[in-house]
């Protein structure tokens, strides 16, 4: 039997972990270095260490390939392993770290913890029993503090990855019920806005069916007064439209911040209190979300600030990074947000330095903002 199957998050965490084996096999050839110093080493050290790595090797990848109670086997069986080789020569302890490391990568901290700090107890006891006193507490100092730091870093990244696979989740999660929200917003704003209207003109229809053949002139009064009031109703689903498809600054700088949070990048923010018009601050969203975009895509950068001024007669967005910078020619992002801009006067800037990071300004006239007063 196997472990209980794994949840989605736990499962991304462990691909990730699992990645790039060749990686993992760097520390493999400090097997060979207490040899090195070992001038007169035997040589069945030698073929001892060769053998070792031999049998090594397939149980390092089926490990990586393997689930459940047959990797606990492969950790014990590398752990023997490596404790044999010491009997022979020394640079039997890199098994043992690598038994470390492994435990560390599929069971649970305080049990890796607790199965490490055995491991390295035989791994002492093991050089205290074939080496001088002196020579062995040197060695057993140097592999313990190695083995500490290796199974620390391991529990450190699993750390990490579940937490970068439960933010995503959590991304995911806020944009739904932030979806479910708008969906319901919108079947309410709509209700209010035509429920009374449909209502006026289905009695106003059928007060000028009644009067049609009695008071033409009255009939023909209440269907101008049904167009009127369909006209308005029509005017007000436009505007309604609007509303609904215009992104707000706010919104989109929350989604921005959950983006950029998983990406372990750090957002600043400071933001004028200005009213804007439902379409003009729609595409100073869609501009937010460009550039938080190109951040992600290109930027290698640690940190983005983003700024809302309203002074000296104009509006400015600017949105800064601290990556490489050296952007180049603009893309069809950037065009597709100068021609939504440019409907309503604005100007966009792009200075992007080599090695100075990215800031994108937009400007506006003063009166685009207060449009929306």
């Amino acid at each position: 039997m196997g472990q209980p199957a794994p949840r989605p998050q736990e499962e991304e965490t462990y691909d990730e972990l699992m990645g790039r084996p060749w990686l993992g096999l760097v520390y493999l050839p400090f097997v060979f270095l207490p040899l090195g110093f070992w001038t007169d080493a035997p040589a069945r050290a030698w073929v001892a260490s060769v053998l070792a790595i031999a049998v090594f090797l397939p149980m390092y990848f089926a490990f990586r390939r393997w689930r459940g109670r047959r990797q606990h086997a492969l950790v014990a069986a590398t752990a023997i392993l490596g404790l044999a080789l010491i009997a022979i020569q020394p640079g039997g302890n890199t098994f043992v770290i690598y038994a470390c490391a492994m435990a560390a990568t599929v069971l649970p901290a305080r049990r890796a913890v607790w199965l490490a700090a055995l491991l390295v107890a035989a791994m002492v006891a093991a050089f205290l029993a074939v080496m001088p006193l002196p020579l062995a507490l040197a060695y057993a100092a140097m592999a313990t503090a190695i083995c500490a730091l290796v199974v620390a870093g391991v529990l450190m990244t699993r750390a990490r990855l579940r937490r970068d696979a439960e933010l995503r989740l959590t991304r995911d999660e806020v944009a739904r019920l932030a979806a479910m929200a708008e969906r319901e917003r919108i079947g309410r704003d709509l209700h209010d806005l035509l429920g009374h209207t449909l209502s006026l003109v289905a009695l106003k229809s059928e007060l000028a069916g009644r009067l049609v053949d009695t008071h033409p002139a009255a009939a023909r009064t209440q269907i101008g007064e049904v167009e009127s009031v369909a006209r308005q109703a029509l005017a007000q689903v436009r505007e309604a439209v609007v509303g609904i498809r215009a992104t707000g600054l706010e919104a989109e700088l929350a989604a921005a911040r959950l983006a950029l949070l998983s990406a372990d990048v750090r957002l600043d923010q400071r933001l004028a209190p200005v009213a804007l018009d439902p379409a003009l601050e729609s595409a100073l969203a869609l501009a937010l979300r460009e550039a938080v975009t190109n951040v992600l895509r290109h930027a290698g950068a640690r940190r983005v600030e983003v700024e809302l001024v309203a002074d000296d007669g104009e509006l400015r967005l600017s949105i800064a990074d601290d990556g490489r910078g050296g952007a180049g020619a603009p893309g069809n992002g950037l065009a597709g947000m100068r021609e939504r801009l440019a409907a309503f006067g604005a100007g966009l800037e792009v200075d992007s330095p080599p090695g100075a990071g990215t800031r994108l300004q937009v400007t506006l006239p003063r009166r685009a903002m207060e449009s929306g007063a």
